[in-house]
């Protein structure tokens, strides 16, 4: 009996009523909201010079603190053949790095600046459906959408920005048939870890001289929360995270109010300070005390990492941090 087309089986899967999975769902997403046909000719769709600039002048402040992390994420999954795309919320590739040896082959792909990597063009894809669904995604193989992007792995992760929305998807993409599922994992955990660390250092610039207090959610996903506090003591900004763990504004520009009313009364240890004492213990324990490695892991100065030390009680002294 011959194998079914990939093309065939999308339709089937779509159009099943036991299609509830995710990728099912993305599948019908592509067919019946977009009216993509999984077997049609390649027509990707791609910008003009003037409207990639228009686009990234946009983003021009979150692009310029995003390219020192592309450059560092390229330089770990570069030696496997894979290359690195930052896209807009609408899914536009507006960076991307790419060994020269490889340039001709990603381009021919469509994984290139001014690709338009949305579901709406592209069906099921990495960068589309990480958007479309707002999470960690990879695509593998024959989970494309289209039979002609079945040659390809994309692992993503989606940035939101400091107002809550979404501001784009970090991808790392391989054609190479020896890349296994299990590859696949670890490359996508690196993607997720960029991706955040993207969102935090952009979240820290959208509010100079404020105080931003961080910590870990202690949940699987191990989330950062970030809240910018002003000299008056006002919570003036949350990411996502921190928006979600605190029932704040979902969207948008956050209504000030008193940090006490988020963190608790200044003379209770708080839910917030019990998990950030946490975050700062395993940070020196993993640094095997020293501050300034702590610090960097943190992302922040070590003059701050001490004050906050001293405000959560915390000795210098690694011994003693399991006896706090």
């Amino acid at each position: 009996m011959p194998d079914i087309r990939h093309e065939d089986r999308v339709a089937q899967a779509s159009h099943s009523p036991a299609a509830v999975t995710r990728l099912a769902a993305s599948w019908r997403r592509s067919m019946v909201k977009h009216g993509l046909d999984p077997g049609r000719p390649p027509q990707l769709r791609r910008l003009t010079a003037p409207e990639l600039a228009s686009r990234s002048a946009r983003l021009d402040e979150f692009l310029a603190i995003a390219r020192p992390q592309l450059d560092q994420l390229f330089q770990l999954v570069c030696p496997t053949g894979c290359n690195v795309l930052l896209t807009d919320a609408a899914g536009i590739v507006l960076e991307h790095r790419v060994n020269a040896s490889d340039a001709a082959t990603f381009r021919t792909w469509g994984l290139w600046q001014g690709t338009d990597w949305s579901e709406e063009a592209e069906g099921t894809n990495g960068i589309g459906t990480c958007l479309a669904e707002g999470r960690q995604v990879t695509i593998h193989r024959d989970e494309h959408f289209y039979a002609r992007n079945t040659g390809l792995s994309c692992m993503d992760a989606p940035i939101w920005g400091p107002d809550g929305r979404l501001l784009g998807a970090l991808d790392v993409s391989s054609a190479r048939a020896d890349h296994t599922e299990r590859w696949n994992g670890l490359i996508a955990a690196q993607v997720n870890q960029s991706a955040r660390q993207i969102e935090a250092a952009f979240f820290r610039a959208s509010f100079p001289g404020a105080r931003i207090i961080s910590a870990q959610t202690g949940e699987a996903d191990d989330a950062l929360l970030l809240v910018a506090v002003d000299k008056d003591d006002l919570a003036i900004g949350a990411n996502r995270a921190a928006r979600r763990a605190y029932g704040l504004e979902k969207e948008g520009k956050l209504r000030p109010r008193p940090a006490s009313d988020l963190f608790g009364r200044e003379d209770e240890v708080t839910g917030f300070e019990k998990a950030e004492r946490a975050a700062v213990i395993r940070a020196l324990a993993r640094a095997e005390g020293n501050v300034s490695a702590a610090a960097r892991a943190l992302g922040v100065g070590r003059a701050t990492l001490y004050r906050r030390m001293q405000r959560l009680g915390i000795s210098e002294n690694p011994g003693r941090l399991s006896q706090g």
